[in-house]
């Protein structure tokens, strides 16, 4: 029997979503305070999540619950290597490293892909349709917040490969809903 496992990650990452909202570094780049050297670093530890994420899913693709998910039109490690391109110049990947975070972040992805890899769905989600639904809103405080063009530094937030972003979601949720799971595997997922 399906579960709604669309709405509950959402409703269950609320107070998660709330608490993010609050650290200093969102708060003040909600608020239009974006330091340029602190937001090369966040580009830079999401091209390290993102990478890991993206090549786990990739490994994952026939798994029944996290191959579903794994949409290609998604992807953002381009993406962020245009970024990272902009920002470090061609010669970036000698010039970046994780956080700690970050390396705790990769850690984790890499650990729940080989020893639980339906828990992938809960981050998978959190990240992407994070990003897709919120991504416009932050690439406008970016740009206006540290006087960037329309594509500098900012092709995290374009989903070049989703024509209709509400069609995609929609699609997206309804894949989420339909996944081979019970409840007890929907509620560690979220």
């Amino acid at each position: 029997m399906p579960v709604a496992l669309a709405t509950q990650l959402r409703e269950g990452t609320k107070k998660a979503h709330t608490m993010a909202e609050n650290t200093g570094f969102v708060s003040c780049f909600l608020k239009g305070v974006v330091d340029k050297a602190s937001y090369r670093t966040l580009v830079a530890d999401l091209w390290f999540v993102y990478s890991a994420m993206e090549e786990e899913i990739g490994h994952l693709a026939d798994h029944p619950v996290v191959g579903p998910v794994g949409f290609s039109a998604l992807n953002r490690r381009e993406s962020l290597e245009q970024d990272l391109a902009f920002y470090f110049g061609g010669g970036w990947r000698h010039q970046i490293k994780a956080t700690p975070g970050a390396q705790e972040y990769v850690a984790r992805i890499r650990q729940v892909a080989k020893e639980a890899p339906e828990l992938l769905v809960g981050h998978h989600y959190t990240r992407y349709i994070g990003d897709l639904s919120g991504g416009q809103i932050l690439k406008n405080i970016a740009q206006k917040a540290m006087s960037l063009g329309e594509h500098d530094g900012l092709r995290f937030y374009e989903f070049d490969a989703i024509d209709d972003e509400k069609a995609f979601k929609t699609h997206y949720r309804s894949v989420l809903d339909n996944l081979p799971i019970d409840q007890a595997m929907a509620d560690r997922i979220v």
